[in-house]
């Protein structure tokens, strides 16, 4: 953000919208973007922890609210239908008006969210703000990876990309533990209002260690047709993919919301095309690493969520264990991402991306297919699936950094709304594919052996689509982890960090 003029005039609502300078001891400290990256992970912690404690509570919902299923996965389907279709557009916000700023009131917002979703008198209410608390949640994401990779010198930017890998990984193994606690000691409002401490320590860490945003755009007109088509077409998917199971993949209604999806789509790209400051600039996908990079990612975050679905109901169905046992069996897959993520960052500084996204690849199929061909028992499926999250590490941190290495400074910003937008969608294709699968293959008869033959199926289509994923890993163009190094500003309109 532009520094204001010196004499700073009166307090105007103007001041609102000016990014206000980390602390003095902080920007003098020659480790300074190390601050940064700690801010940046209190964000990426609480969002993960977010995500996955609340779907310990949707049984809890479901009774307190006395709803059917179908009306209690709303509650997650609002968050990340909003959350998606959303995050892309706040990138473009924030390479026009600053990523610090964005950052903050994304916290701002999704405090006041997380604290009416705490109060809400009934299911639609919860819904409702559940929408309202995914766009600060979109604000949040937007701008989390744009940050690092402009604040981090190149030669640290797959490490800094790891520890924010390692942070998400930390909040979505916390997740389940701390939910059930919180259900047990206040129910399931605890599990929203436990935000607000969160989301206050987060904001106020990002005022004083996030630096002000250089290698801004134009302020520009926004692309206000581009979000009006975009929005509806991603809700349209998200909610085919979601409800095309129960609903019937013929049904009229999925043929409908699938049709409409694809027109809007077709209808956005032409506009995006000619459109002269458009929304999502598609000449990003014109490099090769970035969109090979968009595309793997894609199917990283589809068997990742995947294994996360099919697991707990093998170990429920298949082999007849508790819900607490189910949990100690599934936390090792993010502890062991956790573990990996920052390493994996560190090597690809010196080596490159592609050997370790490839290779992680390689290790997620072969976890995959050992589930699949041997139906494990504990000790044995446990292994496997530290095997999976440990390639799941090594992949993650590397092409993020690729990811966001390969576009310009001044649209990172676009950059990392386009890559968290891909996650959201890997995860509805997870969660849709795998429930989808499992069922056609009778894993919700009871019967044991049904269930094992239904894992095995699911287990070995996932192994497929991490080889994908890993084969467009591989025909990615060779380079390193970062871009353009950010201390050589590409804008007219860049910025002094302060």
């Amino acid at each position: 953000m532009r520094a204001e003029a010196a004499g700073t005039p009166p307090w105007t609502w103007r001041r609102l919208l000016v990014e206000p300078r980390r602390l003095p001891s902080v920007r003098e400290r020659p480790n300074a973007h190390w601050f940064a990256v700690a801010a940046v992970c209190v964000g990426a912690l609480m969002g993960q922890l977010d995500a996955s404690i609340v779907t310990v509570a949707l049984p809890s919902l479901q009774k307190s609210f006395h709803s059917s299923v179908g009306s209690v996965t709303w509650v997650g389907l609002s968050y990340l239908v909003v959350l998606v279709a959303t995050v892309t557009a706040f990138g473009r916000f924030a390479d026009m008006w600053g990523r610090k700023l964005l950052y903050v009131y994304g916290f701002v917002i999704f405090i006041v969210a997380s604290a009416l979703c705490g109060l809400s008198p009934d299911l639609a209410a919860l819904c409702g703000f559940r929408a309202l608390q995914a766009v600060g949640a979109a604000m949040l994401q937007a701008n989390s990876l744009a940050i690092i990779v402009l604040v981090v010198p190149r030669q640290y930017r797959g490490r800094a990309v790891g520890l924010q890998g390692a942070a998400q990984a930390i909040g979505l193994s916390l997740g389940p533990s701390l939910g059930g606690l919180l259900l047990a000691a206040g129910g399931w409002r605890l599990i929203f209002f436990v935000n607000v401490p969160l989301g206050v320590f987060g904001a106020l860490a990002a005022l004083a260690l996030v630096p002000r945003s250089q290698n801004l755009q134009h302020r520009g007109a926004f692309d206000w047709k581009g979000l009006t088509l975009f929005f509806p077409a991603v809700v349209s998917l998200l909610t085919a993919i979601s409800f095309g199971a129960s609903a019937g993949w013929g049904s009229p209604l999925i043929v409908g919301l699938l049709s409409a999806a694809v027109l809007l789509a077709m209808w956005f790209v032409r506009h995006e095309r000619s459109d002269r400051a458009p929304m999502l600039d598609l000449t990003l996908f014109r490099n090769r690493r970035f969109s090979a990079g968009i595309a793997s990612g894609i199917g990283s975050y589809l068997v990742t969520f995947g294994v996360l679905l099919l697991i707990p109901f093998y170990l429920a169905r298949g082999l007849g264990l508790g819900p607490a046992r189910i949990g100690v069996e599934v936390v090792v897959l993010p502890i062991m991402f956790g573990v990996v993520a920052p390493l994996a960052g560190r090597v690809a500084d010196q080596i490159g991306a592609r050997r370790l996204t490839v290779s992680g690849m390689v290790l997620v199929a072969s976890g995959f297919l050992g589930l699949g061909l041997l139906r494990p028992s504990t000790p044995g499926l446990v292994l496997l699936l530290a095997l999976i999250g440990g390639g799941l590490g090594l992949f993650t941190s590397p092409n993020n950094a690729t990811i966001m290495g390969s576009a310009p400074p001044q649209q990172a910003g676009m950059a990392s709304g386009i890559l968290n937008m891909s996650r959201g969608v890997g995860t509805a294709l997870g969660l849709a594919i795998t429930g989808l699968l499992f069922t056609v293959n009778g894993g919700d008869q009871g019967s044991t052996a049904q269930a094992a033959h239904a894992f095995t199926t699911t287990a070995l289509v996932l192994a497929g689509v991490a080889g994908m994923a890993g084969l467009v890993a591989a025909l990615a163009p060779p380079g390193p982890c970062g871009g353009a190094s950010p201390r050589e500003p590409l804008s007219s309109h860049a910025a002094t960090q302060s």
